[in-house]
């Protein structure tokens, strides 16, 4: 008897990103040339001396495929995994994808507007990690789940899923207007959470047709 042995979204997005991780890992600066998400430069831009990465148009989905440590992808594979599986069941895997994706390409959008900003007053960095695409996944399901209890492992505290989220977007707007963190895309985590919001209202309106 054949049987046809599917992955999920969430399980194929980790070893995605895994693989990816270890290419990195293994000396592809290139790929962060090429893939991550570079603000919009004049052509004679340097970057560390040498003529900088331009902005491509595929950099708004394949940035979320790479990170800058082995902390950074542990903890957004986790969240992913942790968060991303129980809205896959609940949605379906087609509309999980686009509703992921979705999130990914707006975190992109708003860290672009930024980026470029920052580029013209002579800070140039590239943006890289899946962090736009997890937080609108924690916002899904906080939206979805508002009374389901979540044990943080640091602090230890038990909290209901939209006060989690409420705090998370709250420190993410903190740390972003007061530039608290450096080297963290906190407008990218709330520009995943402003596009997955959006949709998800759209979705209650006018519920997908895929699942």
């Amino acid at each position: 008897m054949n049987q046809r042995i599917s992955l999920s979204v969430v399980m194929t997005l980790i070893i995605a990103n895994g693989i990816i991780f270890l290419l990195e890992m293994s000396g592809g600066r290139q790929l962060v040339s090429l893939f991550a998400l570079w603000p919009i430069l004049p052509s004679e831009a340097t970057f560390f001396g040498q003529a900088a990465p331009h902005f491509q148009i595929w950099q708004l989905v394949t940035y979320s495929f790479l990170h800058g440590g082995i902390m950074h992808i542990l903890l957004n594979m986790y969240a992913l995994w942790l968060f991303g599986s129980r809205m896959e069941y609940t949605w379906g895997s087609k509309a999980f994808a686009v509703y992921y994706f979705v999130c990914v390409v707006g975190a992109g959008l708003v860290q672009l507007f930024i980026s470029t900003h920052s580029a013209e007053q002579g800070g140039i960095y590239p943006t890289l990690g899946a962090s736009g695409g997890v937080f609108g996944v924690l916002l899904a399901f906080g939206m979805t789940y508002p009374n389901e209890r979540l044990m943080l492992i640091f602090p230890p505290v038990i909290l209901k899923a939209k006060w989690l989220v409420i705090i998370y977007g709250a420190i993410e707007l903190w740390a972003g207007v007061t530039g608290t963190m450096e080297g963290v895309a906190h407008f990218a985590h709330l520009g995943g959470m402003l596009f997955g919001y959006v949709l998800i209202r759209y979705w209650r309106r006018h519920p997908p047709r895929y699942r």
